[in-house]
């Protein structure tokens, strides 16, 4: 696993060339992607859950950011200010031993800007990349 030392060198990494690093534009987390991902319901229900993945992390808390990091992923998520707006920026890498692979990046503000809309779509994305990455060795072990 990286060190923290390593974690914060691809962040600079990945943060000086986004554009780059991406497959993907950054995902606006809006009522219509909420809606589209059937997660609507899943914020609205107030039980927490025992095997939620975000429980399952590391914490690295910096004045610009905090660092999630576990064998599988790396998270930052960076508050930020744009204009008097408040807004999260979240990205999320694959923690590869020799080096982390950024896969994704999302954005929430306005009323989805709340840490309990910011880890559930977290949560839902780390879910997502864990199903693909599943698939993805199925696949491999198949040919």
């Amino acid at each position: 696993m990286l060190n923290p030392i390593q974690i914060e060198e691809a962040y600079k990494e990945f943060t000086a060339n986004l554009s780059n690093c991406l497959h993907d534009s950054i995902v606006q987390i809006d009522l219509k992607f909420l809606h589209d991902e059937a997660l609507l319901n899943v914020l609205q229900d107030d039980k927490e859950d025992v095997d939620d993945l975000t429980q399952y992390f590391h914490v690295i808390e910096s004045v610009e950011k905090v660092t999630l990091f576990n064998e599988q992923f790396i998270v930052w998520i960076i508050p930020k200010m744009e204009g008097e707006q408040p807004i999260t920026h979240v990205l999320i890498a694959l923690n590869h031993p020799e080096k982390p692979h950024l896969e994704m990046a999302f954005t929430t503000q306005g009323v989805y800007n709340t840490p309990r809309y910011v880890l559930k779509v977290l949560q839902h994305f780390l879910v997502e990349m864990l199903e693909t990455e599943e698939t993805l060795t199925l696949l491999e072990k198949n040919q």
